[in-house]
This record gives C-alpha cells, structure tokens and sequence, in this order.
C-alpha cells in the first residue's frame, strides 16, 4: 500500500512539472510516457496536440536554417538549447524528414580512421548516447554493434590500422576472428568461395536508430523552445548585399536574417549556385531496401567487406539493407534495377540464406559526394552564409554532430575544433581528409 502511495505521488508530482514546464513554454518530459499512452488509449486518444506547430513564417528572424531534415532541425536544435538563439526559422520546400533523412539504411556508429574523422564521429556518437534525454522524445537509439567483415590478409591490416587509430583516441574497437563472427551471425557463410570471411572489426557502441523519429524528436523540441518549422516553403534565391547575407526569398515570401545556414544534402550545389558559388560537390543515387518482416534473424549491424554491402534488423522484423551508389548524378530519389541486382546478389552471397527473402519496398537518397569523401562543416566566402553538407555516406549518423558543430558555426560565425577542418577550401590548400584512402575523385569514392 505505501508503495502504489509513493507511485501515485510521483506521478502526480510528474503531471504537476509537466504543466508547469508547458506553461513556462519548454517541453513536457511526459508528454510521450507510458503513463501518458495508456491514459490516451483509455480516452479515445482524443488529448494529443501537435508535435510542432504550422506557424506562418514572419517577415525576420535572427537565424534562417534552410533544409527540415536531421541536420537541419539539429542545427534549429542546438542553436536554441545551447546557444540561445530562439528565434530562428527552419525553411523545408515539403514536409520535413521527407529527404535523406528519411532515406537511409539507419547505421550509427564512429569507426573511422583520420583523426579529424574519428574525434568529429565520436562526438556525435556520444550525442546519440544521449540524444532521447536531451529531446525527450523516443529515437529507437538500439546500440547492437556494428561489425565490419575482412576478407584478406591485406584487409585485415587495414582493419587493424583502423581499430589502433580508434583505440588511440579512446573509441572502442575490437578485432574478432571467424568464430567470433559466427557466434554473432550464423547467417553468415564463413567458406564464402571468393570471400572467405576471416574476421572482422566490431564497434560495440554502434547500431542503429529509427531516422523519422529522429527528424520528429528534433522537430519536437527545436519548435518547444521557439524555432518556426515552416514547411512548404521553398527557396528561390538568396539576398545578398555588399558581400553578405541578408535573407532569403522563398515561395511564402522574402524572409530576413543577417545568418543563414544550408543544410540541404544532396542540393548543396542548388542552393550554393543561388548565392553564386561553386562547390566540390556531386549528387548521387543510393538505394536503400527492406524484406518482409521475419523472426530475429540479425542481431547487429552487417557489413559486408568484399562487396559494399550492409544490413540490420528493423524493430518490426525487416531486414534493412543497402549497397554503393548508382554510378551517375541523379535527384531522383529512386534508383537502378542493375544496382539492385547487384546489391541483392552480394547480400545473397555473404548471406545465403537471403535467397528466399522477399524485398517489399525501396528508396534511393542523394548522396553529396565529395572527392575526399568527408564533408564540410564551415564558412562560405557570404558572410553570415554557412554551410553542413558534402556527408557522402556518413549523413545519418552525422546528424546530430552536424547540427552541434554548425550551430556553433552559425551562431559564432567561426568553426568549432570539431569541423575547423571541414572546409570548402581544403582542396585548394591541399589539406585533403581522404578517409578512404581512394585519390581526389568523385568516381573513386
């Protein structure tokens, strides 16, 4: 009896703060409770408000964000919560999350080899650890590990490399033999023939997360602290005086802010020619698929050394995999039979028992290629113009060290140690960060 007592009074102190905190204007912590579901379900779920209000854009802001997917709702995030900067507009041409946000394959993780890659991933990882907390929303954050394959000799060296270099830094890395991979995964067909698996590279720590629901949290609680979601608002052209940003014009009318940020993936280069530059960029296709749902079949992250491949395991029993990219420049977030052929041969020959499996959807997102295969987080020769972009196959796990970084970037109009390497002018300086090892070229990445 003291006990139901004791509960009884913490949930009431619960609902007390919850309108307490709605009325001060911050975010109900409640509002997505267990508690809070079932008495919604007993009343005909007839109490639920808006995650986000449909405000109508006003004519200035201190801040313009263009682009509603993960890294821009993050930036809208982080500029609010840590740097004060509340009123601020987040410009998306449709509804948000509609992007490559919601058109990947929902890795997390921070195995990387260079140091400004490693340290920036890392930090965005450690974000993630903590991300349902600072959102007070349920992202699915499932740390399940990520395990990359090796099969050659060659391949286990660079993997060694590459697990040295994240231990040195302090990220968890661990190096495991075939039997090891078999235990994780009894899927996997350890003979392969011509890719016989001889090990692979496990990061613990990394896994996966549910992409809308990142987009939704960070909508949630950027538009709880004040920052104007304006969906249906797409940019025609930017305004620019005496080399400096002034504001935007958009399909809902000229809108004013002495600093706008772009975060737009893969029509970096679209927005950029607006304000007249030029950037080492190139959109491509990358398709992403899911099976029928199944029994748990694949408890970690997968992939796939030989050929570029990878898969995971959906909460609802999907199997969620993806490959490399279609070969040419495309926005038409929709792929290539030839490159799902190729994607579903390779999953079938590291995975035999795939065969049967049934695919019943797929997508494709535009990748931002760059020619080092690492992105930028930095100024543009606009003052006041910024810019996170360039996120090659890394976007998603990106997300929310992308926002941290570029808020800080907005709101100080100078780089965090995190991104001052993520230049647009790298190149030029010969300062190149080629994580993959693969030569200054859209085609080699």
């Amino acid at each position: 009896m003291i006990s139901l007592v004791l509960q009884a009074e913490r949930i009431a102190a619960r609902w007390v703060a919850s309108l307490a905190s709605a009325a001060l204007g911050f975010p109900s912590m409640a509002s997505y409770s267990g508690f809070r579901i079932l008495t919604e379900g007993l009343t005909g779920n007839s109490g639920w408000r808006p995650a986000w209000r449909k405000p109508e854009p006003k004519p200035a802001y201190d801040a313009i964000v263009i682009g509603g997917g993960g890294h821009g709702l993050a930036t809208a995030f982080y500029l609010a919560s840590i740097h004060g900067i509340t009123n601020v507009a987040v410009l998306e041409r449709g509804p948000i999350g509609m992007g490559n946000t919601g058109r990947n394959t929902t890795i997390v993780r921070s195995n990387y080899l260079l140091p400004e890659n490693h340290h920036f991933y890392e930090h965005s990882l450690k974000l993630w650890e903590g991300l349902e907390q600072s959102l007070g929303y349920n992202v699915m954050m499932s740390q399940r590990g990520v395990l990359n394959l090796f099969h050659s000799d060659a391949q286990r060296n660079a993997f060694t490399r590459r697990g040295n270099a994240m231990r040195l830094a302090g990220i968890d890395a661990e190096l495991i033999g075939p039997a090891e991979v078999k235990a994780m995964c009894p899927l996997i067909d350890l003979d392969n023939a011509r890719y016989p698996v001889m090990g692979g590279l496990l990061q613990r720590r990394g896994g996966t997360a549910r992409h809308d629901a990142v987009a939704w949290g960070f909508a949630h609680a950027a538009d709880a602290r004040g920052v104007d979601i304006i969906e249906h608002c797409e940019v025609t052209s930017m305004i620019i005086e005496g080399g400096a940003i002034m504001g935007v014009r958009t399909t809902r009318g000229d809108i004013m802010a002495p600093k706008v940020g772009l975060a737009v993936a893969g029509n970096t280069s679209v927005l950029c020619a607006m304000a007249g530059l030029t950037v080492p960029v190139e959109s491509h296709l990358m398709q992403a698929f899911v099976s029928e749902g199944l029994k748990p079949l694949i408890d970690h992250v997968i992939t796939f050394g030989a050929q570029h491949f990878y898969i995971s395991q959906s909460d609802k029993g999907g199997l969620v995999f993806g490959g490399g990219l279609d070969g040419y420049s495309s926005y038409g977030q929709r792929g290539t039979l030839p490159e799902a052929e190729h994607i579903f041969a390779a999953g079938a020959s590291l995975m035999p028992g795939l065969k049967r499996v049934r695919a019943l959807r797929s997508w494709a997102g535009v990748m931002d290629m760059t020619p080092d295969a690492s992105p930028y987080i930095c100024l543009t020769p606009i003052k006041g113009l910024t810019l996170t972009g360039g996120w090659n196959y890394g976007g998603f796990k990106a997300t929310p060290g992308s926002g941290w970084c570029h808020a800080w970037t907005m709101a100080k109009q100078e780089p965090h140690r995190l991104n001052a390497a993520y230049t647009l002018t790298r190149f030029k300086e010969g300062r190149m960060l080629d994580e993959k090892g693969a030569g200054p070229f859209f085609w080699m990445q």
